[in-house]
């Protein structure tokens, strides 16, 4: 993967991530232990689990992974949800994490083999979505991608994980969807910058992969050329929804718009045989973080391989 889309070998990125390693031993000494215990467990070189876990800043963001994510507070629930789309050869990697710890809440989540922080939740209810946006930069004082989904999942609420992400940076580009069962924030990131996206009027935060608002000093790629259509489409639903009928959106609601084929192959649902390439959605998430629960639609919604069902009982 680093060969096809950055044209940097193996040897290279190891070397990359080598200047990266000190750097979190010292300022996240916790990651660093469970990273270097998934490499114990695996028999693997530490160095290759730590590549896993900073890939996205070490290709600055270059992966083709196109995601449509959303946010709707109700009366009586609060929705965080999205579709994670990336090459079909990444779905037998997929695992499903259960963290328990001394120190913070219960983790669950959807995850890469190897990689310590992705999209779930926690037992208080807190919940990350993740969309990639390609920005050019990174900064290795600052806390990996990855790692930062993390740390949210162990934070207690909304506040406290935006309080904390925006104390430390986060070292690339990314849009990392944070919510509980008050409100969501979305933070956008550039490797330079940090901005916030609060709920829109009608409760609801929308974001695909490119950045909604302005950054100063950076420029984005533009690198998914359906992201903005996606974008608008998922408003265009949601609009759609709140004008035909008067009741609040439920969780089939949620999973229609993900399971959207409207601008095939540019849909949010989205399919690896397309012109985009390589990417393909290879699950969907809808959680309800009023109950901590949530709902994984393995493969595409539209036909999914399986559904499991999580919850902290």
């Amino acid at each position: 993967m680093f060969a096809h889309i950055c044209k940097i070998d193996w040897q290279t990125v190891r070397t990359t991530a080598e200047a990266w390693e000190r750097g979190i031993e010292q300022r996240w000494p916790k990651y660093y232990r469970e990273m270097q215990g998934i490499s114990d467990g695996a028999q693997l070189p530490f160095i290759d689990i730590l590549i896993l876990n900073i890939r996205t800043e070490i290709a600055f963001g270059m992966f083709n992974d196109g995601c449509t994510s959303l946010y709707r507070k109700t009366d009586q629930h609060a929705f965080l949800a999205q579709n994670w789309d990336w090459m079909e050869e990444q779905k037998q990697n997929l695992i499903l994490l259960d963290i328990s710890s001394d120190s913070g809440p219960r983790i669950k989540m959807i995850t890469e083999a190897g990689i310590i922080g992705k999209i779930g939740l926690n037992e208080l209810g807190v919940g990350v979505c993740l969309n990639a946006i390609k920005v050019s930069g990174c900064d290795s004082s600052r806390l990996p991608v990855h790692l930062a989904l993390r740390s949210v999942l162990e934070s207690s609420s909304t506040d406290a994980a935006v309080r904390q992400l925006e104390k430390v940076g986060i070292a690339s580009s990314a849009h990392i969807l944070i919510a509980d069962k008050e409100k969501g924030i979305g933070l956008e990131s550039t490797a330079k910058t940090m901005r916030r996206i609060k709920m829109d009027d009608q409760n609801w935060i929308f974001h695909a992969n490119h950045l909604l608002l302005a950054h100063d000093g950076v420029v984005d790629s533009g690198w998914l050329v359906d992201s903005p259509s996606r974008q608008q489409r998922i408003q265009q639903l949601a609009a759609k929804f709140s004008a035909s009928t008067s009741r609040e959106p439920n969780v089939v609601d949620i999973i229609r718009m993900l399971d959207d084929h409207d601008g095939f192959p540019y849909s949010i649902c989205r399919y690896e045989e397309g012109p985009l390439g390589m990417d393909a959605t290879l699950f969907s998430i809808v959680m309800d973080l009023e109950g901590a629960t949530a709902t994984v639609y393995l493969g595409r919604p539209c036909e999914p391989e399986d559904v499991i069902q999580l919850d902290f009982q």
